[in-house]
């Protein structure tokens, strides 16, 4: 098979090495028996579950955005040296981003969970982080933490990184094929059989668990696990667990023979072997079930399509309505064009004019009206005020009669009182 053509060389490097089926998946003939769980692996996420395919695990979707997704082995690593194949691919649009982490940590599910390495707290053990760090298109580095750093709160994330090296690891139609290798004396990260970086000064313990997780924006990288076998190079390794091989045919491969891997469970078990010209039953249900996923897929797009179109056609003709058509525009052209000329002529008019002459006439005009206007009111006031003021000759009268009465008033008292009798004592 093609995906363990990498793993070849490091199977003839290095003898008797076991895989870790605990920890390790897509090493035989499918991912999972089932597209529900994945054994020995919890999965999850935000805004999306992972889905399980018969060939790869797509932890991030292309669409939509802001989600997020993890991949956490239940059960710890016991081996003091190993060797971690990790195959991935990320594809998006031109300006997609995201960030994909491998988690080699104590308590990973319970302390980081859907966590990146932006948002994780406290973690205790080794993160590798694939992202497109600074614009650079890609790049792949190392982060460690005994348990006392903050990642989240943490000014400078980046800065803390201890080994790193570029990697355009986006839409290169391929996986691509990471590989951690970790002994007593080097921890040591290639991609695709290259180098990336390596340090003697990193010493992890045994007992920690394997974990992947996956975030992106708005706009998203889609994340596709494909493998990660976890491999032990231990001499000791009893005939139960159980052991990867490749068999190689050199001399038959120029006559069209292909090489078939073979899966030993025990050395009790029968061999089991497969093809690639091979399709099991499950496969094909498994293809019949991603046929059906496509085939829903595409109606619901052909739905959403025909309700834009219908949209589209209702706007168009309300906009076409709306429209004036080419005989209201010529109108309302030929009246602008003589609201035009008639304020050009008006213009032309003011200019040839002189109103002095005009504008003298007004102001005579204006104090002939105001010189009229002021005799009239006085003569108005004039009459009103006699015409409401009481008569001098009648109020003289009254005053000249008045005195009259008292006049004849003390005649007439002193008259009474001269012929009144006289009392003599």
């Amino acid at each position: 098979m093609r995906v363990l053509a990498s793993f070849a060389t490091l199977v003839a490097a290095v003898s008797a090495q076991s895989v870790i089926e605990s920890s390790s998946f897509g090493y035989g003939q499918s991912i999972s028996p089932s597209s529900d769980y994945l054994p020995g692996w919890l999965t999850g996420g935000e805004g999306h579950v992972p889905q399980i395919l018969s060939d790869k695990l797509i932890l991030t979707p292309p669409y939509p955005g802001n989600t997020r997704g993890f991949l956490w082995s239940q059960t710890p690593v016991s081996q003091s040296e190993w060797t971690a194949e990790f195959q991935f691919r990320a594809s998006g649009p031109e300006r997609a981003g995201g960030n994909l982490q491998l988690w080699y940590t104590k308590d990973g599910q319970d302390k980081i969970g859907t966590s990146s390495i932006y948002t994780v707290g406290q973690f205790d053990g080794f993160a590798l982080v694939i992202d497109s760090h600074g614009g650079r298109g890609g790049s792949i580095r190392g982060f460690l933490n005994d348990g006392t750093t903050d990642y989240k709160s943490h000014r400078s994330v980046d800065s803390l990184a201890f080994g790193h090296c570029a990697y355009p690891y986006r839409n290169l139609g391929r996986p691509s094929i990471l590989r951690v290798k970790y002994t007593q004396s080097v921890l040591e990260v290639t991609v695709d059989d290259k180098l990336c970086f390596q340090t003697p000064k990193v010493a992890l313990p045994e007992g920690n668990t394997f974990g992947i997780t996956g975030a992106t924006p708005e706009n998203p990288d889609s994340f596709e696990i494909f493998k990660f076998v976890v491999s032990s190079s231990s001499s000791g390794s009893s005939g139960s667990i159980p052991v990867l091989q490749e068999s190689s045919q050199q001399g038959n491969n120029q006559q069209g023979s292909s090489q078939q891997p073979i899966v030993v469970r025990n050395a009790q078990e029968p061999v089991v072997q497969t093809t690639d010209s091979q399709a099991t039953p499950q496969q094909l249900v498994d293809i019949g079930n991603r046929l059906q996923l496509v085939d829903q897929a595409t109606n619901t797009l052909v739905r959403d399509v025909a309700g834009l179109a219908s949209k589209f056609e209702d706007r168009h003709a309300e906009a076409m309505q709306q429209m004036a058509t080419k005989d209201r525009v010529a109108s309302i052209d030929a009246r602008l064009q003589r609201i035009e000329q008639a304020l050009a002529a008006i213009q032309r008019d003011l200019e040839r004019k002189d109103y002095s002459s005009s504008f003298s006439q007004l102001h005579e005009t204006l104090k002939t009206s105001h010189l009229s206007l002021h005799e009239a009111l006085h003569d108005s006031l004039r009459n009103i005020i006699t015409a409401a003021s009481p008569r001098m000759g009648f109020f003289i009268c009254m005053i000249i009669a008045f005195q009259l009465v008292l006049v004849i008033s003390y005649v007439i008292y002193k008259r009474r009182r001269a012929n009144m009798p006289k009392k003599f004592l």
